[in-house]
């Protein structure tokens, strides 16, 4: 199992979060917490069901505000722009779901087609396919182009959710949990995927998992979030080789059972 190298941090920040506050009632989810992405690095997330990931993740693409804090993504503070200037930032950021998402009425052609019917008008027919093709072939599916999701393996649907994702060319990925309920060959499949999109279309990525050899193999950087806040960041090994007890619990879940 390879580790990834750290990308240096005096490249241009594409993320920024600083004391970010987040609650629901009583109920409070995010409590200073503060976390930068750097422009090409892939920054896997580790946290406890209920921590605070995923309304983390609706804060960085405006689905919620936060209660305080600077959120800062491709140099636009989110809470401050107009609603069309939100939707023309969440052009540039790519949410790859949990699930893939998948219109299951739909063959993997029309799923792949279906944002640019949304949001790229103005293309031709033959810069589509043209587009289709090269997504698929990214994905290592082109032989899937007119099959059904139904028809696809678990591994298989998370792919061409990726590729469908990256049909609008986004700066920034967003992984839900990419590697959950697949085995351990169709999930290294998916790390080797995440790390070609990083490689080939220059991406930055924030990376949200359980799977150790998914933060290991695809992360430059790890961040824990730890009650409500990132406690520990940094590489994966200055992370699990320090006998730290907050990340020990995801290591025995990992790799103990």
């Amino acid at each position: 199992m390879v580790q990834k190298e750290n990308i240096h941090t005096d490249a241009e920040k594409v993320i920024e979060i600083n004391g970010l506050y987040k609650a629901f009632g009583s109920y409070q989810v995010l409590e200073n917490a503060s976390l930068d992405l750097y422009k090409g690095e892939n920054l896997v997330v580790l946290g406890k069901s209920g921590t605070g990931k995923s309304v983390l993740i609706k804060i960085i693409v405006g689905l919620l505000r936060p209660d305080s804090g600077l959120v800062k993504v491709l140099d636009h503070i989110v809470d401050e722009i107009s609603y069309e200037e939100l939707l023309a930032l969440r052009l540039r950021v790519g949410f790859s779901f949990q699930n893939s998402a998948l219109y299951d009425s739909m063959t993997v052609k029309e799923n792949l087609e279906f944002p640019l019917v949304r949001n790229r008008r103005d293309m031709g027919k033959s810069d589509v396919n043209a587009l289709v093709e090269e997504m698929l072939d990214a994905v290592g599916l082109s032989q899937t182009i007119n099959q059904m999701p139904s028809e696809l393996s678990g591994g298989q649907r998370k792919r061409i959710g990726i590729a469908r994702t990256l049909m609008l060319k986004p700066e920034i990925m967003l992984y839900d949990e990419p590697t959950a309920g697949l085995d351990p060959i169709t999930s290294k499949e998916i790390n080797k995927l995440i790390n070609t999109v990083q490689e080939r279309y220059h991406t930055s990525a924030i990376v949200i998992t359980h799977d150790l050899t998914c933060a290991k193999e695809t992360g430059n950087r790890v961040a824990m979030l730890v009650e409500r806040s990132f406690e520990r960041q940094g590489s994966f090994e200055q992370i699990f080789n320090t006998g730290d007890p907050q990340a020990q619990p995801f290591f025995d879940y990992n790799f103990i059972q």
